[in-house]
């Protein structure tokens, strides 16, 4: 019988079973200074939160079970380690996540210290350095502790491992089987209700990110509906020919697939093929046009990046966002005009809940969206130093919302990968933050100043 799924269940199930536990670990070894770091990994594989019986006076029991339960509920891949200060730190976040083996943000408070790193397939580097930085002037380790998982959990991508369910341990006792069967038979009930409250949890915000998506993406749709009204083309009409009847005909074709795929949705990834469908309708009645104007055949190239609605782009401009870096991007004809003329383009705004906001800077959801649009990879680099593009830069962004551009592959968080995984990202001394002493020098968008 495992011992970790007893404490597991214990806590669980909430009941007075203590007095019981302590009577089965008698002859256990006694608690001492978990020096071998095989311990701490075996012990973060069963649960969010460890905490050295060396550093005990940190952080309370009580209080780090609250935090794992924080860490539980919101079933995110986020590992707290308390450790003393003589602890060795040589290599350590290295070390750890090759003995854990398990893709997550790792955050580790060695005596007064705090630093932390992440496999970047659930959080940037930069992400992590600004996490660490955030909490780093939080007093006692409570605070500190608390402080760096809220902030760790609106960010962090993917899902907690199956093991915090699960467990594994060392055995305990065979005179306390009849006690402890009992406890796993009730506790397994609660242990399932808890990963079904995720799953129920997981949905319930999956869907209300899509009916944000769904009158975003309903108004691209009648739009391009719209288009294909104003364009009046009849494929028997006078100049007509096979190849302006096959662009219609694609067009059409495109239209009554976005619809469909979007009535079939039921996740915000799903909504990617959707606006990819328009696009494609939309690039074959620019096809359309140039033909029946005589004029040369348009490349294919992205939409407009300011609204996708105003159609292929016919260049790239160079475009500063306020309070961002210069960046080229896609813009159709009319937007390409206005930014010479030194306007503002027409930039399409979304609903939040602080207003209407341009696009990339309303959140997740939006990514799957956009992702129809520009797809091939050039996104994330479009959107650097927006909330979008700044969510986008963990690959396992798609965890969540199904990115999906190509360029982002790996392990999604909590996968076991074992000692697969790319061990650049927990590099760099304890207490660095992996950036050679966190100084950011003043460069990027949020630099300098502070």
């Amino acid at each position: 019988m495992k011992a970790a799924t007893v404490r597991t269940l214990v806590r669980l199930l909430i009941v007075p079973v203590v007095a019981v536990l302590a009577a089965l670990m008698v002859g256990a070894p006694g608690a001492h200074a978990a020096t071998d770091l095989s311990k701490v990994a075996e012990e973060l594989r069963e649960n969010p939160v460890y905490v050295d019986p060396a550093a005990s006076g940190q952080l309370a029991e009580s209080d780090a079970e609250a935090l794992a339960d924080k860490i539980k509920d919101a079933d995110k891949p986020v590992f707290v380690a308390v450790l003393p200060a003589d602890f060795p730190t040589q290599d350590l976040f290295r070390n750890l996540r090759t003995e854990t083996g398990v893709t997550g943000l790792y955050g580790i408070r060695a005596g007064d210290e705090f630093d932390a790193r992440a496999d970047s397939s659930v959080m940037s580097p930069q992400a992590v350095s600004n996490l660490v930085t955030a909490v780093g002037g939080a007093g006692d380790a409570k605070a500190q502790l608390n402080d760096f998982v809220d902030d760790a959990l609106r960010n962090v991508g993917g899902s907690a491992p199956s093991s915090w369910s699960d467990g594994s341990g060392t055995d305990v006792p065979v005179g306390g089987l009849v006690t402890v069967g009992a406890l796993v038979a009730a506790g397994g009930a609660g242990a399932y209700a808890v990963a079904r409250r995720n799953r129920r949890r997981h949905e319930e915000e999956q869907r209300a990110a899509l009916e944000k998506l769904r009158v975003v993406v309903d108004e691209d749709i009648t739009a391009f509906g719209e288009e294909l009204d104003r364009l009046d083309f009849h494929p028997g009409e006078p100049g007509a020919d096979d190849a302006m009847r096959a662009d219609y005909e694609r067009a059409l074709d495109s239209y009554e697939q976005a619809k469909s795929l979007m009535a079939a949705a039921t996740k915000p990834e799903d909504v990617r093929a959707v606006t990819q469908a328009v696009e494609d309708g939309r690039f074959s009645l620019a096809r359309l046009t140039a033909r029946r104007e005589g004029g040369p055949l348009p490349e294919r190239r992205p939409p407009c990046f300011f609204d996708p609605r105003h159609g292929p782009s016919v260049a790239d401009a160079s475009w500063t966002p306020p309070g961002g870096a210069t960046r080229d991007v896609p813009v159709c004809a009319a937007d390409r005009t206005r930014l010479s003329e030194g306007r503002d383009p027409v930039i399409r705004e979304v609903d939040t809940e602080y207003g209407r906001r341009p696009y990339w800077e309303a959140g997740p959801a939006y990514g799957p969206w956009a992702g129809g649009y520009f797809g091939g990879g050039i996104l994330p680099g479009l959107l650097i130093g927006t909330m979008l593009g700044s969510m986008m830069a963990a690959p396992a962004y798609g965890a969540d919302y199904g990115a999906g551009y190509g360029d982002f592959g790996g392990y999604e968080g909590g996968d076991v990968s074992g000692a697969d995984f790319d061990s650049g990202d927990f590099g760099g001394g304890f207490g660095d933050g992996g950036f050679g002493g966190g100084d950011f020098g003043g460069g990027g968008d949020f630099g300098g100043g502070f």
